[in-house]
């Protein structure tokens, strides 16, 4: 309790009773611990605390979260090193492939704790089932336990309706003993934010049936209307105050956030090149090709940022336009010298369509440069996974990005998109959560573009 920062909630010190039992050395080996905390509830305070509880201990530690981003955000309110699950628990892949094996857990006596759990699914988009092989890799350790963390009112997985990692019967299904302790308390500091009292407002009302029209609240200094007229005059002033970089506008859908990235680009950052140096970019897609040629780089996730620090050139090639180009990396503190594929960054898709992708595999697969008429099918796929061009980054511009793609991080400012969404939509879950998570996106200010 000491290593809290004020007077805990009744509720707050119950929780930290139920971890001190479950990270003791007598407990089950089979026991899985469930965090979920909506936001202001103190989660984050009270993890930081048991971080450092542990390491006063002599307990042995490792910090955990699905995105790079996700992992930066722990590592700074956590005050120890975080990683990404892959960086962790997978053997490094081949150049152009996927993570495969799940390596040997060498820890004894280690408690794994995963932040923003809620982000987890049974596939990371590759094939791997990440929930499985994360629970595989940590009980295959000597005496190793696992805490999840999350909050079950922010966006499932894609493709899920719930975030498996966050359900006990899910757990319960690898053979898992689950302790489940949900905070729901609004902690005092929290009161007097009204970022928080709408996100609290937001959860509560989730619980109703049936769901009524969202209420929000303006009679906070950090949570403002916003006419779509003044966006551009707020959006200089935000970009010059607290920098591109932690001013974001979080959208519904990939199309409209194509509409917001092209405005802002000509409108306020009057960039009239598809490119340019400073270009905030956004990765479309997990790439485990040029992250092979980074030390310490586990591989380049969806969702990542990305500064263009030098554009070396572009290109024609294969029916697509291509720039070499310098990256850096902010949540990962690296720079890379790789490949992007110019046209997916005004796509209105999540990333190239299946059909551009085909498109790129056919041409590079035929190059008669590449390969000869006798070339062996399997040679020419050990080649593709190793060829610039068909393993470019797809990236898009990262001004504006849907929900899900801002999951795991924080930014000063958000203008949350509600324009344009239908009556019938506003009483949905799926709306519900969508603007939860949202709204929790910001720190310090939050608009609501209506």
């Amino acid at each position: 309790m000491r290593e809290l920062p004020y007077v805990p909630t009744d509720q707050q010190v119950q929780c930290m009773a139920a971890l001190a039992r479950f990270c003791r050395s007598g407990a089950p080996a089979d026991s899985v611990f469930m965090l979920c905390g909506y936001a202001g509830t103190g989660k984050t305070t009270l993890v930081s605390a048991l971080v450092r509880a542990l390491h006063s201990a002599g307990v042995a530690s490792v910090l955990l979260a699905p995105t790079g981003r996700a992992a930066k955000v722990f590592a700074s309110y956590s005050g120890f090193p975080a990683y990404t699950i892959h960086r962790k628990i997978y053997r490094p892949p081949k150049p152009g492939q996927p993570f495969q094996a799940v390596i040997d857990n060498t820890h004894r006596r280690t408690v794994f704790i995963v932040d923003e759990a809620s982000m987890i699914g049974s596939s990371d988009g590759a094939g791997a089932d990440l929930l499985s092989d994360l629970i595989h890799y940590v009980y295959t350790g000597e005496a190793c336990r696992l805490i999840l963390l999350g909050d079950t009112a922010q966006l499932p997985p894609v493709g899920c309706t719930e975030s498996p990692a966050l359900q006990p019967e899910t757990l319960r299904s690898y053979g898992l003993k689950v302790t489940r302790v949900q905070l729901t308390d609004t902690v005092r500091q929290a009161r007097s934010s009204g970022i928080l009292f709408n996100a609290t407002r937001l959860r509560r009302q989730m619980r109703l049936d049936p769901l009524p029209m969202p209420e929000l609240s303006f009679d906070f200094d950090d949570v403002m209307r916003l006419d779509g007229a003044e966006m551009p005059d707020l959006l200089s002033d935000l970009y010059g105050l607290d920098g591109i970089d932690e001013t974001i506008i979080v959208t519904r859908a990939n199309w409209r956030a194509t509409q917001f990235n092209l405005a802002i680009r000509s409108t306020i950052l009057g960039r009239e090149e598809e490119l340019t140096r400073d270009e905030l970019l956004l990765v479309a897609k997990n790439n485990y090709h040029w992250s092979a040629r980074v030390d310490g780089l586990d591989f380049i996730a969806n969702g990542d940022t990305a500064r263009v620090v030098r554009i070396y050139g572009m290109e024609d090639k294969y029916g697509f336009r291509f720039a070499d180009v310098k990256l850096a990396f902010p949540y990962r503190s690296v720079e890379i010298d790789c490949k992007i594929v110019l046209e997916c960054l005004t796509s209105n898709s999540p990333a190239l369509t299946a059909e551009d992708q085909q498109l790129l595999f056919d041409a590079v697969y035929n190059d008669p440069e590449l390969f000869s008429d006798y070339t062996p099918h399997s040679t020419r796929l050990r080649a593709m996974r190793t060829n610039p061009y068909f393993q470019a980054l797809q990236v898009k511009y990262a001004y504006a990005v849907t929900c899900h793609k801002a999951q795991g991080g924080q930014w000063v400012n958000v203008i949350a998109d509600l324009a344009g969404v239908p009556t019938d939509a506003m009483q949905s879950l799926e709306y519900y959560r969508w603007l939860y998570t949202a709204t929790t996106r910001a720190t310090t200010r939050l608009y609501y573009l209506q």
